[in-house]
């Protein structure tokens, strides 16, 4: 039996690439896989393996002050549901445009499953869907308010549309928790008053809460694509691009030069050979497709030590 682990915690952290290099080093003799990136400002990843592995990891995790209070969602899958094992030091440990946000000094109210569901519905309250839009037209929660992003640098751009809510609760939430941190705290920069976030983010909400009023399905960022949230009254949101019949089938178009993230049904996708199009089903650099429309990199002779800096060649 394997386990899947997300998880983030903002802390400051004072030589990421000393610890960079301690982490994957702790990793490999877990054998862990997945994607891990620190930064100055903490640690953000997902991983997986043996149920073993996992425990002594968090557990080691967990024992370091500066993650105390890190939490950690965590699937049962049975194996390995990524290929490799990244750790990688970047200037944020999720990609935005607020660097100068700093989330573990001022964020917005944490709120548990139970919390958020209780609230959700009121009338004085405004649920926030702080996602890029392929992942909310896959799965989000009923009524909520998407803010048509192609990616998580987008939202200082976005708040604009939200200004018609100040008088309101603001509800955000992400897939684990780390976007609204960052999110929640710049809403509060920017003057909003009631401000919060659903801790642990929809994995937490499925876990704990049932996945209630989550419709669709949750993307994840690993070999999964998506997973199922909802156990009280799922439904099928997305449709398939190409016959616009209900399909929560998750695909990479097989064009490589197009790559979209879109829902193609079993039919369609056999059809159109893995393409989002018949354009792109013609296009000479098209992928072959073997039913998954997953197409992992290259491996390139991976070697998880590579990423040491003491590894040779």
């Amino acid at each position: 039996m394997y386990q899947v682990l997300l998880y983030y915690c903002y802390t400051p952290l004072e030589n990421p690439e000393q610890f960079r290099e301690e982490h994957h080093r702790f990793c490999l003799e877990l054998d862990l896989r997945g994607r891990i990136i620190v930064a100055a400002e903490g640690l953000n990843g997902t991983v997986s393996g043996t149920v073993e592995s996992c425990a002594r990891y968090m557990a080691t995790v967990k024992a370091d002050p500066r993650f105390a209070t890190l939490e950690f969602k965590v699937d049962d899958v049975p194996a390995h549901t990524f290929q490799k094992l990244h750790v990688r030091v970047k200037p944020e440990i999720v990609h935005s445009s607020l660097r100068h946000v700093r989330p573990h000094e001022k964020t917005g109210q944490h709120l548990s499953p139970e919390e958020f569901k209780a609230l959700k519905d009121r009338d004085d309250v405004v649920v926030v869907d702080v996602r890029s839009d392929y992942e909310y037209n896959l799965g989000r929660f009923k009524n909520a308010v998407t803010l048509d992003m192609e990616n998580f640098r987008d939202f200082p751009e976005r708040v604009e549309r939200l200004k018609e809510f100040k008088d309101k609760k603001i509800l955000t939430y992400c897939t684990g928790g780390v976007k609204c941190e960052k999110a929640s705290a710049f809403l509060l920069e920017q003057g909003f008053e009631n401000v919060y976030q659903l801790h642990g983010g929809i994995i937490k909400y499925g876990i704990e809460a049932g996945g209630e009023d989550f419709d669709g399905q949750c993307y994840v960022f690993d070999n999964r694509v998506a997973v199922d949230v909802n156990r009280v009254n799922p439904t099928v949101i997305s449709r398939c691009q190409h016959c616009q019949e209900p399909s929560n089938r998750l695909v990479n178009c097989a064009n490589p030069h197009c790559n979209a993230h879109l829902p193609l049904c079993e039919a369609c996708g056999e059809q159109l050979e893995g393409a989002c199009s018949e354009a792109c089903a013609a296009h000479p650099d098209k992928r072959p497709y073997d039913g998954t429309g997953a197409y992992p990199k290259v491996s390139n002779h991976y070697n998880p030590a590579q990423g040491l800096a003491s590894y040779k060649a």
